[in-house]
């Protein structure tokens, strides 16, 4: 990736070397055209004998002339960034002795996973490849050279000493015109890539059961599987228990008729399980084990080889997901994160499908609300339920638009977790209709709402990864 401007140390660097040869080096000349090696750069002004040693006397003077004047491109920290925020790997491949580079990599703090010299042109392709790389950005047409040999993306910038023209003859993908439109081009690259992956996934498949609990993911997983495969190809099955908040059914099916798709109901026993009454860090098991023996059957009943699950990428991430285990040991397939689109993008997708649950909150079972060790009863959860909707209704009608609220059950009490901003108007109304749908007592969460709270109550979480 292309980083710093280097023009100004080059220049000072080349005029040290210069006094000390007895060579008026143009300098400013040679600045502006950066890119070949040092030693074709100083080839037509000292005879070839004396290159090696100029070249190596170069790089020897090259930190105390070049490192400190040398600032890093506009936009180059965001540019680092927006990698590292689609948990990318960057690497700086570069022409320059590679000792040298890493002195700018260092003195500008810049986010680098590897840094690799003394490479030019198509000769880059070999560690492109080496470490999988598939987007550069350069800004001379041996940038590109170089990206195209490797199976890369070659991204140019016009801050270098080539033409938009002659990048494009080059053979380059894109052009921008800094580092500054870099991180926009990347979230939508990224995105399209993942969108190939998963329909290239789904046609594979050829007919697919979607677990469709009603959520963004599942939604989109949905419409993305009828998009690919038809609706005559893909059925949704939506699991009834008494996890699953009646509020949810309705909008499912109401979404899966839009579609033209299928929605099967099969009903699943969790708490016939106890592991799953029993409510340890690993229920999440236990639900989702119950989940795949009922419709892993119901799957091959209707001629479906594959469940897939909406589970994307961020959710892997966070580590703590005894559910996906078990999903992945019951054969579910998981064409989200296999093809590692995160929520955000199934989000953003979503929006640009006009899917009307784009922005449809977290809506996780009823049983993640209750504080684990507190068994998992049909009671308990129709009580977390009335809660919740007697309080988003008490907030509602004092004026509030209400986002993400839960009421998590501890046992002795109930604790209120509502959107940030809304924390200081709980009032009295609202603790009042938590209590009157079954608590005792109720305290309000000064945090706000986040999801997965309750694992913060967990004390060895480690145990159930």
């Amino acid at each position: 990736m292309t980083l710093i401007d280097t023009a100004a140390g080059v220049v000072a660097t080349l005029d040290a070397l210069g006094d000390e040869l007895g060579v008026a080096f143009p300098s400013h000349e040679l600045a502006a055209a950066l890119g070949p090696p040092l030693d074709q750069m100083l080839a037509p002004y000292l005879p070839e004998p004396e290159l090696p040693a100029a070249t190596d006397r170069f790089r020897a003077l090259y930190p105390d002339h070049a490192i400190h004047p040398t600032p890093a491109l506009a936009g180059a920290a965001e540019a680092l960034a927006a990698v590292r925020r689609h948990h990318g790997r960057t690497l700086l491949v570069t022409g320059k002795y590679t000792p040298n580079a890493q002195l700018h990599v260092d003195h500008l703090g810049l986010d680098v996973d590897l840094v690799a010299g003394m490479v030019w042109g198509e000769g880059k392709a070999a560690v492109l490849r080496d470490e999988g790389a598939s987007v550069y950005v350069g800004d001379h047409v041996h940038d590109v050279a170089g990206a195209l040999a490797a199976g890369a993306v070659s991204v140019s910038v016009l801050t270098g000493g080539c033409t938009r023209e002659a990048l494009v003859e080059a053979g380059t993908h894109v052009v921008l015109d800094d580092l500054g439109q870099f991180p926009a081009w990347l979230d939508e690259h990224v995105l399209q890539t993942r969108l190939a992956a998963l329909e290239a996934d789904l046609r594979e498949r050829g007919r697919l059961m979607v677990a469709f609990s009603g959520g963004a993911d599942s939604a989109f997983l949905l419409s993305a599987a009828v998009r690919v495969l038809g609706p005559d190809r893909v059925v949704a099955a939506t699991a009834y228990s008494p996890s699953l908040p009646l509020s949810e059914r309705q909008p499912a099916l109401e979404f899966a008729a839009s579609l033209g798709v299928q929605v099967l109901t099969p009903e699943t026993d969790e708490l016939a399980r106890d592991g799953y009454v029993a409510n340890a860090g690993d229920r999440c098991a236990f639900c989702k084990s119950e989940l795949l023996e009922v419709l892993g059957p119901l799957a091959r009943q209707h001629g479906f080889a594959y469940v897939a699950t909406g589970t994307n990428a961020d959710d892997a991430r966070a580590g703590f997901r005894p559910g996906i285990r078990a999903a992945a040991e019951h054969g579910a397939v998981t064409p989200l994160l296999d093809a590692g689109l995160t929520k955000e993008q199934v989000r953003e997708a979503s929006r640009r499908w006009g899917l009307a649950t784009w922005d449809k909150p977290a809506a996780a079972c009823l049983s993640s609300r209750v504080a684990y060790g507190v068994p998992i009863t049909r009671e308990r959860l129709a009580r977390v339920e009335a809660a919740e909707a007697a309080a988003r209704e008490a907030l509602q009608a004092a004026g509030h638009v209400v986002r993400d609220l839960r009421v998590r059950d501890l046992g002795d009490r109930a604790r209120l977790e509502v959107d940030g901003e809304l924390v200081a108007h709980v009032d009295a109304v609202v603790l009042a209709a938590v209590r009157d749908a079954g608590f005792a007592e109720v305290e309000v969460d000064p945090l706000g709402f986040r999801s997965g709270s309750m694992n913060e109550l967990l004390p060895d979480p480690e145990r159930y990864r």
